[in-house]
C-alpha cells in the first residue's frame, strides 16, 4: 500500500499542471485566471486566504458523469456526497442539475433540506447513526437508509415502530475488496468498520423482511474514496450482482443497488479515472439486474472545482533549505498534514509564473511541523505579498476546516459566468470567542 495518497514517479512542473487544467488560463497582464475571473480581483477583493469554487466546472463534470452513463445504456439516480463539500451555495448548484444528496449526519441532512432538496431524494449513510438522527430523518420522510449492521437495523426497526413510520432501507455490503488507495480513505475491506460481511447479508435481509417498522429494497456499498481504476470497482459490482442473485433466488425482492462513490481525480497532470470504464464497468456487472442504481459521487464533482488561494508571508533560509511560508496553513487545508496529500501549486503572477524555479518547503504559520503543504516543490522565488494557487481543493477542504490557533476561517467565493460572489464572510476574530461563556466564578 503506498503511504502517500497520490503519488506519481515524476512530479509535473507548473506548466503541466496549468495545461491539465483548462478551467484555468494564464493571461500576461491579469495572471492566473480561473473560468476567466483573475484570482488577483479576487484576493484584491476579499483577501487571502480565499475558497474559489468555480460553478461552470461544477456544471461540467456533472454533465460528463450523466453522459458518460448515458452512453452506457444507464442512467444512476446521483446523490451527492455532501462531506465533500457542504456549502449551501454548491449544494443548491448540485440539486438545480438534478442531484439528490448522500448525508451521513444529521447536520448534513438538515444542510441539504435548507437548499431545497426533498427528503425523498436523500440517502441517510454512516456506521454511527444515532437515535435522534433516524427518528429526525424518519419523521421527515427519508427516501432510503443505509443500514451498517444487525445492531443498527434492531435499533432502527424500535425507533421507525415507536413513530409509526416504515424504514426503507438497503443493506450496506462490504465486499472485501482493497481499492488500492490511501489506508485511511479505504472502507471496503473486511477489517474497516464499514458494512456487513457478504456472507451474513441473505440471513440478515430475510430478517429484516420481517422485522416490524423495516422495507428492505435492495443493497449497497462503497469501498473507499479517490479511486483511480475500474478493476476494484468491477470486483466489487461482480460480488454485489451475485447477492442480489442470491436473495431473488430466495424469493426476497430487491430493487435497489446503491453503487457508492470514491471516484478519484487527478491531483497532478494525470486524468483521474476513466468515467467511460467505469461505466461500463457498471453495465457489465449490474446492467442486467433491472434494479434501480444509485451513485454518491462527492470528490469527482467539486474537487477540481475548488481551490485554495493564499499569499506568501516570506521566503526564509534554513541551512539548505528554503521556505515559502504562505498565509494559509493546515487549519485551512488539512489533507497533507492529515494524508501527505499532493495539491498541484501554481503562482498567480504571470512573471513569476516563468521565473526560474528551486526547491521549495511550502508551510503555513501553524506552530507544528505538520503544517506543510510539499516539501522539495519545484517553484519561483517569490516576494512577499505574492499569491499562490492551491489546486483542487474543492473537495475536503473547506469542510475539514477548522479555527485551530485562532486562525479565523477563510472566506469563500463562488465563480459563475465570468463573475465572483462572496458566499461565505471571513471569519471575524471576535467570533472566535462569540460562543463561549464564562462562569460567574471566574470573571
Amino acid at each position: 500500500m503506498q503511504a502517500v495518497e497520490n503519488f506519481i514517479a515524476a512530479e509535473p512542473a507548473i506548466a503541466e499542471l496549468l495545461a491539465a487544467r483548462p478551467a484555468f488560463k494564464m493571461h500576461a497582464q491579469d495572471g492566473l485566471c480561473f473560468e476567466d475571473v483573475p484570482l488577483n480581483a479576487i484576493a484584491d477583493a476579499h483577501g487571502t486566504p480565499v475558497w474559489v469554487y468555480g460553478a461552470g466546472s461544477i456544471r461540467a463534470r456533472y454533465a460528463a458523469l450523466v453522459q458518460a452513463f448515458a452512453d452506457a445504456g444507464l442512467a444512476p439516480h446521483i446523490h451527492y456526497a455532501v462531506k465533500a463539500n457542504d456549502h449551501l451555495a454548491i449544494l443548491s448548484l448540485l440539486r438545480g442539475l438534478g442531484a439528490g444528496a448522500d448525508v451521513v449526519s444529521l447536520g448534513e441532512f438538515s444542510r441539504a433540506q435548507k437548499t431545497g432538496v426533498l427528503p425523498s431524494n436523500i440517502v441517510f449513510s454512516g456506521v454511527g447513526k444515532s437515535r435522534a438522527e433516524m427518528a429526525a430523518a424518519l419523521t421527515a420522510g427519508i427516501g432510503q437508509i443505509n443500514v451498517e449492521s444487525a445492531e443498527e437495523l434492531r435499533v432502527l426497526s424500535e425507533i421507525a415502530t415507536g413513530l409509526g413510520q416504515t424504514a426503507r432501507i438497503v443493506l450496506r455490503v462490504n465486499p472485501d475488496v482493497d481499492a488500492g488507495t490511501h489506508a485511511k480513505i479505504t472502507t471496503g475491506r473486511a477489517d474497516n468498520k464499514f458494512g456487513i460481511a457478504a456472507h451474513e447479508i441473505p440471513a440478515l435481509y430475510a430478517h429484516a423482511k420481517n422485522l416490524p417498522g423495516i422495507e428492505p429494497v435492495g443493497l449497497a456499498l462503497h469501498i473507499g474514496s479517490q479511486i483511480l481504476s475500474p478493476a476494484p470497482y468491477a470486483a466489487a459490482y461482480g460480488k454485489a450482482a451475485a447477492l442480489v442473485r442470491t436473495l431473488r433466488a430466495a424469493g426476497q425482492q430487491v430493487s435497489v443497488l446503491d453503487l457508492g462513490g470514491g471516484l478519484g481525480i487527478g491531483y497532478q497532470d494525470e486524468p483521474g479515472i476513466s468515467l467511460a470504464a467505469f461505466a461500463n464497468a457498471v453495465r457489465q456487472q449490474v446492467g442486467d439486474l433491472d434494479v434501480t442504481l444509485l451513485l454518491e459521487p462527492g470528490r469527482y464533482l467539486v474537487g477540481p472545482a475548488g481551490l485554495l488561494l493564499a499569499s506568501v508571508t516570506l521566503e526564509k533560509q534554513a541551512g539548505t533549505k528554503r521556505f515559502v511560508v504562505l498565509d494559509a496553513a493546515m487549519n485551512d487545508l488539512l489533507r497533507p498534514a492529515l494524508y501527505d496529500s499532493y495539491h498541484g501549486m501554481l503562482p498567480v503572477s504571470a512573471v513569476e509564473f516563468v521565473s526560474p524555479v528551486s526547491p521549495a518547503e511550502v508551510v503555513g504559520p501553524v506552530c507544528e511541523t505538520g503544517d506543510t503543504f510539499a516539501t522539495g516543490r519545484l517553484l519561483p522565488g517569490f516576494a512577499e505579498g505574492s499569491r499562490i494557487a492551491l489546486l483542487d481543493a474543492g473537495a475536503y477542504g473547506a469542510v475539514m476546516s477548522s479555527p485551530y490557533n485562532a486562525r479565523p476561517r477563510a472566506a469563500s467565493v463562488l465563480v459563475d459566468g465570468g463573475k465572483f460572489d462572496l458566499i461565505t464572510p471571513r471569519q471575524k476574530l471576535e467570533d472566535l470567542w462569540a460562543d463561549e461563556i464564562l462562569p460567574n466564578a471566574i470573571k
